[in-house]
């Protein structure tokens, strides 16, 4: 078992609490890591790119000046990738992107960058998080409270909670996330995680 820190919404120390070794003390490589990263992020782009070739652009159709005797070079096509306004050689079209990750390998990846949070210290467990209506300003003070310095806060809730959504979007670094939507890009992008009581067991029945 691993032993997490717990802090409430002023910040204070609460009595610390066991998770799972088998989610939050996990060793990965970094081949495996970076093949989930880039995977997430390949799978993430829409590959919807694409540029005219000499062929698909308008125009071009008539030899824009006689063979010799002009003392320029011998065109045979306005639109030849040469000049201005000519097609693209080898130029981006329509493809897939998207790579194949297993769902163990997933695990795993985000296995070992929450246990990296753990030994560095800058994962901790809220509890007791709580609004009564959206309030930006009583969120930007919880963070405060919490941890000051950190750059980027990635808050993880149970499940999905409009009141906390509301109240946080409009602050800079601070993203929310539920457990079931935790991905390791999501863990590698901010600096401090802070874990809703509530949705530890969540992310270790998901995860263990």
């Amino acid at each position: 078992m691993v032993t997490l820190r717990v802090v409430n919404m002023q910040g204070a120390e609460q009595a610390p609490i066991e998770a799972s070794s088998a989610v939050f003390d996990v060793e990965v490589s970094d081949t495996l890591l970076h093949d989930v990263v880039v995977g997430l992020q390949a799978n993430k782009r829409q590959g919807t790119h694409k540029t005219k070739t000499r062929g698909e652009v308008s125009g071009g159709g008539a030899k824009p000046f006689r063979q010799k005797g002009t003392g320029r070079a011998r065109r045979g096509s306005s639109r030849e990738p040469g000049l201005k306004g000519g097609g693209v050689v080898f130029g981006p079209v329509p493809r897939s992107y998207r790579t194949s990750l297993t769902v163990g390998m997933k695990r795993q990846a985000l296995c070992g960058v929450l246990s990296n949070r753990v030994k560095a210290e800058r994962l901790c467990v809220l509890s007791g998080l709580a609004f009564d209506a959206p309030k930006t300003k009583a969120f930007a003070e919880m963070v405060e409270a919490i941890d000051a310095d950190a750059r980027r806060t990635l808050f993880v809730v149970a499940e999905h909670n409009p009141v906390v959504l509301l109240s946080s979007r409009n602050i800079p670094n601070v993203a929310v996330r539920t457990a079931s939507d935790l991905n390791v890009l999501d863990v590698l992008n901010a600096t401090r995680i802070v874990l809703q009581q509530e949705a530890l067991p969540k992310l270790e029945e998901r995860l263990a």
